[in-house]
């Protein structure tokens, strides 16, 4: 046995159809065309979405409210997820780069301590912002509070 002898499994290779090669062919005149219109010209190319004149789906449906480019989306800390990460990792401060190190946010997220549950531990908290309660609170347990 040589590569020259080598063949693929039968049945496993088709004939491509030949179109365009006349009448006798079956495939012949119209080309699988079918008769004029767009599509039986050289050079057409299907606009995307288009849906054979049929109204389009991002025409049909309709258009609501409103995206603000400008938003700043924060990712949410609460004040129960701090006293759970200074507990397991032993933290000192709470920094966006630790929480990065940690796999809880990604780069370029940004953090709110909103005020849900309770904080025992004093420690200092850096964050893009704070709702006043969660700031009142770490305050009120010993700690500092750091906008970045």
């Amino acid at each position: 046995m040589d590569l020259s002898s080598l063949k693929p499994a039968e049945g496993s290779v088709k004939k491509r159809k030949r179109i365009g090669r006349g009448q006798g062919s079956g495939r012949g005149g119209t080309s699988t065309k079918g008769h004029k219109g767009a599509q039986s010209r050289t050079g057409y190319s299907r606009k995307a979405g288009f849906e054979g004149g049929q109204m389009p789906i991002q025409r049909r449906l309709p258009k609501r409210g409103f995206k603000n480019r400008n938003r700043v989306a924060y990712t949410a800390l609460n004040l129960s997820k701090i006293e759970e990460l200074v507990a397991k990792y032993n933290f000192k401060e709470i920094t966006p780069e630790l929480l990065q190190e940690a796999n809880l946010i990604g780069k370029t997220e940004r953090i709110k301590v909103l005020a849900r549950g309770e904080i025992k531990s004093g420690l200092t908290v850096k964050a893009h912002a704070f709702s006043d309660k969660a700031k009142e609170a770490i305050e009120k347990a010993g700690g500092n509070v750091e906008t970045v």
